[in-house]
């Protein structure tokens, strides 16, 4: 896990990076296809989506050293075919793996937080899943294991073919030629992001399209039908918290509501939006019909409040580069400590930026957690040994939480701006 905290010490700050230049692009070209809170919302989820693997937070149901270890029928060195061949086992193993996240009900549920924006942009791209608890991709590369590729290469390509998915997160690259043969580009996995109908779970690979090609999901992008984006059902929420876990909930409810054994039982592992029949009927939720004529999701926005949740965001994501940095140093009741609190203050400032009254009790709570843990300790996390004032600067950061979450819960005037906001 440290290895992996290292790794993100250096990708976060690149994922930025081309954020900001896509943001900044968008600006100077006149065609912006960021929005403060959709965006605030998706990196704040790749923050909880982060905390939770580099904590180690979830149950591995088998790994892969484990089935190299009992099927492997060799032992091969790490030359440059086998390191092709693997990165070909991943792709491959990566596309099935997301075609049963797409068709299943029960697997749906931790890949929706990825689809729910309702913008196309990188930011986007960090949307990932939090309620994924259960590791079993390793069963997916059993052909590997069995043809004995080492664990090695297998632990050093995973997170490059991850990163690898970021780029083509965009609306400003067009098609690109005879790589839309090869490769999956932005136009291609705009498709996949789409809600149109003719678009609707194609183009299910991640770096290479020839699986799409092969297996009947390819779709190409049509000039004559734009892609929207979101889900059918959509989130209607800035908390990446609540979006991971709502399709989860609303299959529970209706397996608990409905009459039948069979049904309550089924639910879980039928296509993806499938419902039954009594509850359907009984308990109706609203899918989109025309997807180029629906409601999109906003909250009342002031310019002060869309400062504070971009502040808020940023701090957050200093608060866990800090934690990455001083992973070994930390232990892990402090790192589980640390990654509490920022968690918590994601839940906390999305909340807000949903304009629920509930958030300022988060908020309080939070900020008073905050300060308490830094009178009691001196530190925050050892960041002194590091800048002389650092719990000093974490400690005005609590005491702005506090005073945010009251002032754009109760401000008569904030309000009244909010309120006229567009």
């Amino acid at each position: 896990m440290e290895t992996y905290a290292k790794a993100l010490l250096y990708a976060i700050p690149f994922f930025i990076l081309l954020l900001a230049i896509e943001i900044a692009y968008g600006y100077f070209v006149k065609n912006q296809k960021h929005k403060v809170f959709d965006s605030v919302s998706s990196i704040s989820s790749g923050f909880t989506n982060i905390i939770k693997d580099s904590l180690g937070l979830g149950f591995v149901l088998i790994s892969y050293p484990y089935l190299h270890e009992h099927l492997a029928l060799m032992e091969i060195k790490a030359t440059w075919l086998v390191w092709l061949i693997a990165f070909f086992v991943i792709d491959f193993a990566g596309y099935w793996n997301h075609r049963l996240n797409h068709k299943v009900n029960f697997f749906w549920n931790q890949h929706v937080i990825h689809h729910s924006s309702e913008e196309f942009n990188l930011a986007c791209a960090l949307r990932q899943s939090i309620s994924n608890l259960i590791g079993y991709f390793p069963l997916f590369l059993i052909p590997a294991a069995i043809a004995g590729v080492p664990f090695e290469v297998i632990a050093i390509l995973g997170p490059i073919h991850l990163f690898g998915q970021f780029w083509y997160h965009t609306q400003h690259i067009g098609k690109m030629g005879w790589l839309e043969y090869v490769i999956i580009t932005p136009s291609q996995h705009r498709v996949h992001h789409a809600i149109n109908p003719e678009y609707i779970d194609k183009n299910l690979g991640q770096i290479l399209c020839i699986w799409d090609r092969w297996f009947g999901t390819f779709q190409e992008e049509l000039d004559e039908v734009p892609p929207q984006y979101g889900v059918l059902k959509p989130a209607a929420t800035w908390n990446p918290v609540l979006i991971n876990f709502q399709h989860l909930w609303r299959l529970f409810k209706d397996a608990w509501r409905t009459k039948s054994y069979w049904d309550k039982l089924r639910i879980w592992f039928m296509p993806t939006g499938w419902r039954p029949a009594d509850v359907k009927e009984k308990y109706p939720i609203p899918i989109i019909e025309d997807v180029y004529e629906f409601e999109r999701y906003q909250t009342p926005a002031s310019n002060l409040l869309k400062g504070y949740s971009i502040f808020q965001m940023l701090f957050s994501l200093v608060l866990l580069l800090f934690m990455f940095f001083n992973y070994s140093n930390i232990g892990i009741n402090g790192l589980l400590l640390s990654g509490a609190f920022i968690f918590i203050g994601i839940y906390g400032y999305t909340t807000l930026m949903d304009r629920s009254r509930f958030a300022v009790w988060i908020e309080v709570f939070r900020g008073l957690a905050g300060l308490g843990f830094i009178i009691y300790t001196k530190d925050w996390f050892g960041v002194d040994s590091y800048v002389a004032i650092g719990s000093i600067i974490v400690s005005f950061y609590f005491l702005i939480t506090i005073l945010g979450g009251i002032y754009f819960t109760f401000s008569k005037k904030q309000n009244m701006i909010l309120e006229g906001a567009v």
